[in-house]
C-alpha cells in the first residue's frame, strides 16, 4: 500500500516552467496575487520545503516500511521507480489526496498535460511509504496522530515487463 504524506507546495521543483508561466506568460510580479491561491506570488513560490523526518522516524519505529521516497524533480514517474523492484508496478488514484491550488492553476495557464504535471511536480504529496496493507491503518492513525496530512494514495501490484511503472488514474 502506498501512503502519500502531503507537500507543502512547490517544494522548488519545477521551478524554471513556474517562472516562465507566471513572470513571462502571465506577467506578474512577485507581489502580484494568486487569487486561487489566495497569497502573493512570493509567498507562493518562497513557502518552505517540508522536512518529513520526525513522521518517518515515528512511522519506520513501529511498522515495516518497506519503501519509500521524496516526490522531487521528477514528479511520481522519475522517484517512485527508484524504489519498486522491476516487476513491480505502483497503481495512484489521483483523487485520493488534496492537491493545492497552485498546481491546476499552473496546468491551466502553462497549458501542461497531465502526465507532465505528474512527470515534473509533487501535486500536493511530498513523501511517500510503502508499508504492507495489514499496517496500513495503523500507520495512516499515527500519522494523523502527529498532525500529517496522509492519505492512502494508492496500491503495488505485479508488472507485466511491456507495461509501465507507475500508473496515475
Amino acid at each position: 500500500q502506498i501512503i502519500g504524506l502531503a507537500s507543502s507546495g512547490l517544494h522548488s521543483n519545477g521551478y524554471s516552467l513556474v517562472r516562465r508561466i507566471i513572470f513571462q506568460e502571465l506577467g506578474l510580479s512577485p507581489d502580484d496575487v494568486i487569487p486561487e491561491c489566495g497569497c502573493s506570488v512570493a509567498e507562493e513560490l518562497l513557502r518552505p520545503t517540508r522536512i518529513y523526518t520526525e513522521a518517518v522516524q515515528v512511522v519506520t519505529r513501529d511498522f515495516s516500511v518497506p519503501g519509500m521516497a521524496h516526490i522531487t524533480g521528477g514528479g511520481f514517474y522519475d522517484n517512485l521507480p527508484r524504489i519498486l523492484p522491476s516487476a513491480c508496478l505502483a497503481r495512484l488514484r489521483k483523487d485520493s489526496w488534496e492537491v493545492p491550488s497552485i498546481f491546476p492553476f499552473l496546468q491551466e495557464h502553462g497549458k501542461i498535460s497531465e502526465h507532465e504535471m505528474y512527470r515534473v511536480f509533487n501535486n500536493g504529496i511530498g513523501f511517500v511509504l510503502v508499508v504492507p496493507t495489514k499496517d496500513l491503518e495503523g500507520a495512516l492513525e499515527l500519522l494523523a496522530g502527529l498532525g500529517e496530512k496522509a492519505y492512502h494514495i494508492g496500491t503495488i501490484h505485479g508488472r507485466e515487463e511491456n507495461e509501465p511503472t507507475v500508473v496515475i488514474e
